[in-house]
């Protein structure tokens, strides 16, 4: 099983996350923010794993603090739980790539990604409205560059659309399933790179 258990807590937030790439297995989301709280659930569901996250944060300020260190510490767990040699001292080699498209009503989000080693993000989606629920929508391209930064990840995401909520939800969706893709075993046991290391 690729596990990580990733702990960061600062002056802003306090934050204990789990994530087991091979099993469905629990998925517990509290960061304070229901909205996010919805986007993390569909991200886990949709893309096959296990995931609980606790986060305590400094909402009396605003979102954040809260949403930009639970994107560094979902990065954080990905890499981890992919790099962490199992009980037989080994590193299970990955598929690397990944791609989605994701339809939801009259929005459509896609997300193209590559565990690279080389963080980079693309993010390309505008929103008609500041808020969805308590979540601020400009927060979202903070979410996905931390998790890029801290996954070591390219990630080209976005969406097209009219209902801010269905655009969210669709980008969240289809990286659910571009990193469930990108993160299969190779049963070949190589690393797919022509340097021989990502």
């Amino acid at each position: 099983m690729r596990t990580a258990s990733i702990t960061r807590k600062t002056r802003e937030t306090d934050i204990l996350a789990t994530i087991n790439l091979d099993n469905t297995g629990e998925c517990k989301i509290a960061t304070g923010i229901g909205f996010l709280d919805h986007m993390l659930t569909a991200l886990a569901v949709h893309g096959g794993f296990g995931l609980q996250l606790h986060c305590k944060g400094d909402l009396e300020v605003d979102c954040h603090h809260t949403t930009e260190d639970v994107g560094i510490v979902i990065g954080r767990a990905i890499k981890e739980a992919l790099t962490t040699p199992s009980a037989k001292g080994a590193v299970a080699p990955f598929m690397r790539y990944g791609s989605a498209r994701i339809p939801m009503d009259e929005s459509i989000g896609w997300c193209d990604l590559d565990i690279s080693g080389r963080p980079y993000l693309v993010f390309k989606a505008e929103f008609a409205h500041p808020k969805v629920g308590e979540l601020d929508t400009q927060m979202i391209k903070e979410f996905f560059h931390a998790v890029s930064l801290n996954a070591k990840l390219t990630l080209h995401i976005g969406a097209d659309g009219e209902n801010d909520h269905h655009k969210i939800e669709a980008m969240f969706k289809a990286f659910a399933y571009a990193i469930k893709e990108a993160v299969r075993v190779n049963t070949e046991g190589k690393i797919i790179s022509t340097k021989g290391v990502l």
